[in-house]
């Protein structure tokens, strides 16, 4: 659905940050730290190390310091591990391991993430800006894990060139580095792993001991790039609450995945760990649905916790727990530097940031799920520095 002829489209937001801070729903939210203090720069610190060049800032200093030099480089991504989450009893051998934390980018969420870890760059430019993401290019929304609609058809993309060339792991062969990619066998052949994974090799893991035994083993030779992905917390998170069973079994799994790796790990391999986001719970009845009339002449997409709006915006937080920010006043939230071609037309005319506590979800949201994710808080944007060896 387009937005009436009348509103005007923004153009590219990612030069440097809009120094007039716009009004948000409470003070602790802001956008994240690319000068040094994100993922996107984790990304080009590693790079930096094994190649001699990044396509990114790297670490600022004393987050830097932290990493230890290593031939060998075995980065664990915690999907949905949050900073906040450390705290969980359960999650003891990965506090133990903290060594800071940094923000994950914006939109708080996966596949924004992933494309920056695969990109070595912010999500302006990759242009992966939203987890569901207006694609001009289709007059569509996509859901960027399935590749679908938000009702399931599928969509004409060329998934090998969705990301941009070169990307890290074109980068890093380039620079005489094996990349490879760990991560559940069911992903192997999905269209996310076609879009996120050029150039890199790829190997399936059946459960918890088999990716200990394949990060213990790839991880040995020297000059590689490994990434291990752990799903668990992430999917525990959004179906059961952190106060659940499933969460509690998420946490136990994930944090011995990292102690049994920490404690045979080879000379010469540090392993980094963190995460794409953090989790909030949103109970049912602080799930905001948006009314039928509400979605004419507006195209929804974004994350129910950072709701973007084509079309006018500003009238639904009338009377609702939530904020709107004009596209003006978010310059540079998506990153700097040259932002990808398209990322003027997938950016939105501004977005909905609900209150702590709360979600906004449109007709195609998924109300079924209790953690939430994609805003500004802290528990949502701050991901943790975990380190091992070296």
């Amino acid at each position: 659905m387009r937005p009436p002829p009348d509103v005007p489209r923004p153009t590219a937001p990612a030069g440097r940050p809009n120094l007039a801070r716009p009004r948000l729903p409470c003070p602790a939210m802001r956008p994240p730290d690319y000068s040094g203090g994100g993922l996107v720069n984790l990304v080009a610190e590693l790079e930096e190390r094994l190649t001699g060049r990044a396509a990114s800032r790297t670490l600022h200093a004393g987050l830097a310091a932290l990493i230890p030099e290593a031939a060998t480089y075995l980065l664990v991504l915690c999907d949905g591990l949050g900073d906040a989450q450390l705290s969980h009893p359960d999650a003891a051998p990965l506090a133990a391991a903290r060594r800071g934390a940094i923000d994950a980018g914006f939109p708080s969420t996966t596949t924004v993430s992933l494309a920056t870890l695969a990109t070595g760059l912010p999500p302006a430019g990759h242009g992966l800006i939203g987890y569901q993401l207006w694609l001009p290019e289709t007059d569509q929304v996509a859901n960027t894990i399935q590749w679908t609609t938000l009702w399931g058809d599928p969509l004409d993309l060329d998934f090998d060139a969705f990301l941009p060339r070169p990307n890290t792991w074109e980068r890093v062969v380039a620079g005489d580095v094996e990349p490879i990619v760990l991560q559940p066998l069911g992903f192997e052949g999905s269209l996310l792993t076609r879009v996120l994974y050029r150039g890199c090799r790829r190997e399936p893991y059946a459960d918890g001991a088999e990716a200990v035994t394949a990060a213990l083993q790839l991880a040995r030779p020297g000059r590689r790039l490994v990434l291990l992905y752990l799903p668990q917390v992430d999917f525990a998170a959004h179906v059961g609450g952190q106060g659940s069973d499933m969460y509690a079994d998420a946490i136990r799994l994930t944090a011995d995945i990292w102690q049994r790796i920490s404690d045979r790990l080879p000379p010469g391999v540090v392993m980094v760990g963190t995460a794409d986001h953090g989790h909030v719970d949103i109970p049912k009845d602080r799930q905001i649905r948006l009314a039928k009339p509400e979605h004419e002449g507006r195209t929804f997409y974004g994350d129910p916790r950072a709701l973007f709006v084509r079309g006018e915006g500003a009238s639904l937080a009338a009377g609702r727990p939530a904020t709107w920010v004009p596209i003006e006043q978010m310059e540079g939230w998506w990153g700097p530097g040259k932002p990808h071609p398209r990322f003027a037309e997938r950016a939105p005319d501004g977005a909905l940031f609900p209150d702590p506590g709360h979600a906004v979800l449109h007709r195609f949201s998924d109300d079924r799920l209790i953690g939430q994710h994609g805003g500004l808080t802290p528990q949502e944007l701050r991901v943790p520095l975990l380190i091992a060896g070296g």
